[in-house]
């Protein structure tokens, strides 16, 4: 668990959007200080895919402001958020299936181009090596861990500040989940990266977060110290069935 070394990275504020008539978000704020990993929690369909989607201009929001290292964000086109340094790894992987291991991590740098890449590919063969012995390898031949592997590495070519992930352990084994999330914290304690972190698995959220906020219906219902909301009443009744 990393304790925030800065100020905030990342401030999301007051942010609704909607899909179509359907309202998704509600004038959602929340604070991600740099150097933390701060987890984004509640039921599925609660807005958690949606305020990442809103925060990376995926979808538009229609109230509220986005400020990355003190500059706003909520108005530039998606791309241009990656080239500030923030960066989303998206629910189900969304690896290119067709194109190589290789592939898939170079198009993750598609803003550096012409920059040489092999001490980037190299940090990323050295967080996970089964990439590095399927470099050739279509991504979409390789198993459900694997790909997520391949997802956040792809994440890492961009030379991000931060990373948003969205359900890491979604569909994958106890094992590789295991191993996905010792990833994740190596990347935040060894490269210094701030996270900010969607997971269905609140318990296993909690266990590596400093902090976390809680959705309900497109709201922020609650918030607070990971090691708080893990003995609230409430969230051990609705989110860890105790």
């Amino acid at each position: 668990m990393s304790e925030a070394s800065q100020g905030p990275l990342l401030e999301v504020r007051g942010v609704s959007a909607s899909y179509g008539a359907i309202q998704a978000l509600s004038k959602v704020s929340l604070s991600v200080p740099q150097g933390a990993i701060v987890a984004l929690l509640g039921s599925n369909g609660a807005g958690k895919s949606s305020t990442l989607n809103a925060i990376s201009h995926l979808i538009n929001p229609s109230a509220g402001e986005v400020y990355f290292a003190g500059e706003a964000i909520h108005r530039l086109p998606s791309d241009h958020i990656v080239g500030q340094g923030l960066v989303q790894v998206p629910e189900g992987r969304e690896v290119f299936k067709e194109m190589s291991v290789r592939e898939n991590l170079e198009l993750g740098a598609f803003l550096r181009r012409g920059d040489d890449l092999t001490d980037d590919l190299e940090r990323v063969f050295e967080l996970f090596e089964v990439l590095a012995e399927r470099q050739d390898q279509k991504a979409g031949t390789m198993s459900g861990g694997e790909q997520q592997m391949l997802a956040i590495g792809r994440a890492l070519m961009s030379r991000p500040r931060m990373i948003m992930f969205d359900e890491p352990s979604m569909g994958l084994s106890p094992l590789l989940v295991e191993q996905i999330f010792e990833a994740i914290q190596r990347l935040n304690r060894e490269q210094g990266l701030t996270i900010l972190l969607v997971e269905q698995d609140v318990r296993l959220a909690l266990t590596v977060a400093s902090h976390a906020y809680i959705l309900e219906n497109g709201e922020i219902s609650l918030q607070g110290a990971s090691a708080q909301l893990m003995n609230d009443p409430a969230v051990r009744r609705a989110y860890l069935g105790v």
